[in-house]
């Protein structure tokens, strides 16, 4: 295991060919949208490069891979794995893979470094803002890459209101706009169109929310029933872990949802100097950023309420 600066990975990506992307299990805009432009931008070097199929990958983010899946028994010389942090984040068909990963690119701090060489930058808001940076030392960026980065940069940053926002996000969105790309239809698309099937399903979370801390913490628990009673399909949840955060006085959001029977994620955001959003899921098995982070729990929604409330109880009480 090796950790690359953006110009030493630029030119890995170069020496090679042949590749295939991996994405992670519940693809949102920031994996797919690395996957998309490293895609495209290895084509556009002359370079044969597919993104794997992601057996989740919904209809808001599927049209950003067209024409880029790789067909069936397609074996790459190069795997390429773009806002992955942990082997637990592939994807059923990707678990081939598991040992077999030359390059990863990511942003977490909690990244298990499963690759053969990895470049790391936990200092990005979004994994798209290291990707721009690795393809940019290729020279100018297309409107064709540009795109989909900025779909990566600006859905992980909730276009662009979370903490680890940065001036350096900003000036990398700046970059891609000058590309020229039209960005009002990704934003419409992604942070001011809700189904009604969504908004169904944030007032039943409203109506079951649990606030403790003095109104500082809030809770939300989304099950199976509550997904099948208004007849939602995966588009109609993405990103609705937010949803909590904006809760007026709450400063530590959680949302608990049921995946399946038995199993249960967590996706957990803090206000800046809050509470530690990574040393909570990893007491839990899981990892992210000190502001956002998730696990996933073996358990009933009853049980993993349980032992989240202990680990928030735990790390409050170690003072981080």
């Amino acid at each position: 295991m090796s950790t690359l600066t953006y110009e030493q990975a630029a030119q890995r990506l170069l020496e090679g060919d042949g590749y295939l992307i991996l994405t992670h299990v519940r693809p949102d805009g920031d994996t797919v949208g690395c996957a998309a432009a490293l895609c495209t931008a290895l084509r556009e070097q002359g370079k044969e490069a597919y993104v794997l199929p992601n057996p989740e990958l919904t209809a808001i983010f599927a049209p950003y891979l067209e024409g880029m899946l790789a067909p069936e028994g397609y074996q790459p010389k190069k795997v390429v794995s773009v806002d992955m942090a942990a082997r637990g984040l592939f994807p059923e068909n990707a678990q081939c893979y598991l040992e077999k990963v030359d390059l990863a690119f990511d942003h977490h701090p909690s990244q298990e470094f499963f690759a053969k060489e990895t470049c790391l930058d936990a200092g990005r808001a979004a994994c798209g803002e290291l990707m721009y940076d690795v393809i940019r030392q290729w020279g100018s960026v297309s409107q064709a890459v540009a795109l989909p980065l900025y779909v990566a940069v600006s859905t992980d940053t909730g276009c662009f209101v979370y903490s680890n926002t940065s001036p350096a996000t900003h000036a990398v969105a700046a970059a891609l706009l000058e590309t020229g790309i039209d960005f009002y239809p990704i934003n419409r698309r992604h942070f001011r169109t809700r189904s009604l099937k969504r908004l169904k399903l944030e007032g039943m979370l409203t109506s079951g929310m649990e606030v403790l801390d003095e109104g500082k913490l809030a809770i939300v628990t989304l099950t199976l029933d509550m997904i099948a009673q208004v007849q939602a399909k995966e588009e109609d949840l993405d990103d609705i872990s937010a949803f909590v955060g904006g809760v007026e006085g709450v400063h530590t959001g959680v949302t608990i949802r049921e995946l399946r029977p038995g199993v249960c994620k967590i996706s957990l955001r803090t206000e800046p100097g809050e509470l530690n959003a990574s040393a909570v899921c990893a007491i839990l098995g899981g990892g992210g950023h000190a502001a956002a982070a998730g696990a996933t729990v073996e358990g009933d929604p009853t049980y993993t309420r349980k032992v989240l409330v202990e680990a928030i109880r735990q790390v409050q009480s170690q003072g981080k």
